[in-house]
């Protein structure tokens, strides 16, 4: 038997990047799982790959929208074992020409949401006989990079929600975990170097090695790397892994 079946995974900003490749590696070992993101495109491009998937447009800073989300999510699939709170937002600028408004919607996607999603899934979770929490949170969650204040401030608010649930659920079966990978070949890191290229005038090439290079290894993550670790997590047999944020970062230092 594989190790979740049977069980539901709800897998936010799952249809692009790690979320996507989280799907498909929790799939493999036999979830269900639902699919949340604001596009519907990549949700149902993901979905359709998978033997049991649900493809739910809605955004996860909005209450409602989590709400309704997840009653499709378990009319499908039952009820909630396992959430990956992966949906997330980046961008950069020195602080003293950060906007509230770029402040807030970093805040809003990349911390608000975990609570939000976590939230709304709790009584699902304590029913379970193994409910997991796992947060993709960002080696930025555990250190200062520059330019980035906005993004720092909501990773490590996310690493400081995960260690405090876990111990608020510690009595219980739930584990409650963050994933904190280091640059990770995917969309956003596409995003921050073509910003790079653009305010240095260097290529996109160039760019991509410079973000590589806080990787002692020398490479972007893959973000089947990092899905590899959140379904450790997400097995049964983790019931005493409770309250880590695990670097993902080639050995970059903390």
């Amino acid at each position: 038997m594989r190790a979740l079946e049977g069980r539901h995974a709800v897998i936010t900003g799952g249809g692009t990047g790690i979320g996507a490749a989280i799907a498909r590696a929790l799939a493999a070992e036999g979830a269900a799982c639902t699919l949340i993101g604001r596009r519907r495109e990549p949700l149902e491009a993901v979905a359709g790959g998978l033997p049991r998937a649900l493809a739910v447009p809605a955004d996860v800073t909005q209450p409602e929208q989590i709400a309704g989300a997840l009653d499709a999510g378990r009319a499908v699939h039952g009820p909630v074992d396992i959430i990956v709170n992966n949906a997330g937002v980046a961008g950069a600028a020195p602080l003293h020409r950060l906007t509230l408004a770029e402040w807030r919607a970093s805040i809003a996607t990349n911390l608000d949401a975990v609570f939000l999603v976590t939230q709304a899934c709790l009584g699902d979770l304590k029913a379970q006989a193994n409910g997991r929490v796992v947060t993709v949170a960002s080696t930025a969650g555990l250190k200062g990079y520059a330019y980035t204040a906005h993004y720092c401030a909501a990773k490590h608010g996310a690493v400081g929600l995960t260690r405090a649930l876990a111990m608020e659920l510690a009595g219980t079966r739930v584990t409650v975990n963050a994933v904190c990978p280091g640059f990770t070949d995917t969309e956003i890191v596409a995003e921050s170097a073509e910003r790079i290229a653009a305010r240095s005038g260097r290529s996109i090439g160039e760019a991509r090695a410079e973000l590589a290079r806080f990787n002692p290894q020398g490479r972007l993550i893959a973000p089947e790397e990092v899905a590899s670790a959140v379904l450790w997590l997400c097995r049964p047999e983790q019931a005493s892994v409770t309250g880590q944020a695990i670097a993902i970062a080639g050995g970059e230092v903390m």
